[in-house]
């Protein structure tokens, strides 16, 4: 039963042309496999980057490190995919990598990335009597 129309044959024939036609236009034909990856400059792709576009912005514009964080920090929190809020840990870490991974992308960028690790002595020592912290302190990075 090799002609029957519900062979393998008979399937994989039904399903190669689509396929194949869909492939030819995803990836054209004089593209390298690296063309095919390339990002545009200017085009941020993930939280990270745009992170880092905000954050990185704001403070050659002569704004603060706390302003352009909170700025950059609530970009990622949007952003992120996923089921659970990215920590202001991780958000730092995002846009560090973003940074060292484009420094052409975000020139003068790498002196500000420090502050993104700073913290206040009063955060570092442990408060006596177990108060609450307030969201600045919490959030303080």
């Amino acid at each position: 039963m090799v002609g029957h129309p519900d062979s393998r044959p008979a399937r994989v024939r039904r399903w190669l042309l689509p396929l194949t036609l869909l492939a030819a236009a995803c990836f054209p034909a004089n593209a390298t496999a690296q063309q095919v990856a390339v990002v545009p400059v200017g085009v941020m792709s993930t939280p990270g980057d745009k992170g880092a576009q905000i954050y990185c912005f704001m403070r050659d514009n002569g704004n603060d490190h706390q302003v352009s964080w909170d700025a950059a920090y609530e970009v990622i929190k949007r952003q992120g995919s996923g089921m659970f809020r990215t920590s202001p840990q991780h958000a730092a870490v995002m846009i560090t990598e973003s940074v060292v991974q484009s420094p052409a992308s975000f020139p003068n960028c790498g002196m500000y990335l420090g502050d993104l690790y700073r913290r206040e002595e009063t955060q570092a020592t442990p408060q006596p009597g177990g108060g609450a912290m307030t969201r600045g302190e919490r959030y303080g990075y």
